[in-house]
């Protein structure tokens, strides 16, 4: 979990600071932090259009610049051709719906986060699929 801390550290969000990897076999496969597609101008430089627009977290996904943490280490695994199926993901805050989809699809068993993220159908998801959900501490754990 420390590495993806410090994976965070590399985000452009002006929101909130997510960093992700992925662990097969006990190597790092992948990471990936939240922030705007590569040649896209960052947050930091176009500002925030949450922000500019009042969305709550956990609400409207598609109006944000940006790619969740979680969806950049699933891109960045099939951009260089490593599978991820019976991964681990390690993942800073807990995902929201949209990753939680990709999560299942993509074959990870297991996802252990830290801090909170107000998306109860996510839960639901990972549930119905059968991914283990570990809260280490940070936020309110919602293992189902």
């Amino acid at each position: 979990m420390e590495i993806a801390r410090v994976v965070a550290k590399r985000s452009t969000c002006l929101r909130r600071q997510v960093g992700a990897i992925i662990v097969k076999e006990k190597r790092i496969l992948c990471t990936g932090y939240n922030g705007a597609p590569a040649g896209i101008a960052h947050c930091g430089e176009v500002g925030c259009l949450r922000e500019q627009m009042q969305i709550p977290s956990g609400e409207r996904h598609e109006l944000c610049r940006g790619l969740h943490a979680e969806q950049n280490a699933i891109i960045q695994a099939a951009l260089y051709g490593v599978s991820i199926e019976g991964g681990t993901f390690y993942i800073t805050h807990r995902p929201c719906v949209l990753c939680a989809k990709m999560i299942c699809n993509a074959g990870i068993k297991k996802v252990y986060f830290q801090g909170d993220y107000p998306d109860q159908l996510a839960a639901d998801i990972f549930s119905e699929a059968g991914v283990e959900l570990i809260c280490t501490g940070g936020g309110k754990g919602w293992n189902k």
